[in-house]
């Protein structure tokens, strides 16, 4: 159990990341602008939580029960997935264009 946990916090951090880090629009298509806007990345952002969310889900129900939970543990992960997702953003937004 130990392990699969680490391995999710893991996995979390590098999908929060991905869209900052990748220019293709979802990993595939390569915009027609050149350069992919926020609303791409916050899309992106968006479906690696749920596909995220939907290995845990997996992940849980290997273990045992999957429990029930309320909409507060869905707005606690929310929220710390797009913690996770800040060095990607400080990358993209803040630090390469002080140097450029």
């Amino acid at each position: 159990m130990n392990f699969s946990t680490t391995l999710l916090l893991i996995l979390a951090f590098i999908a929060a990341n991905l869209p900052f880090l990748v220019e293709r629009i979802f990993f595939v298509f390569k915009p027609q602008s050149g350069d992919k806007n926020v609303a791409w990345r916050l899309l992106e952002l968006a479906v690696m939580y749920f596909v995220v969310g939907g290995i845990a889900f997996l992940l849980e129900g290997k273990l045992g029960d999957v429990h029930k939970q309320n909409w507060e543990f869905y707005a606690v992960n929310a929220s710390l997935f797009v913690v996770f997702s800040y060095p990607g953003f400080v990358y993209r937004y803040l630090w390469r264009r002080r140097g450029g």
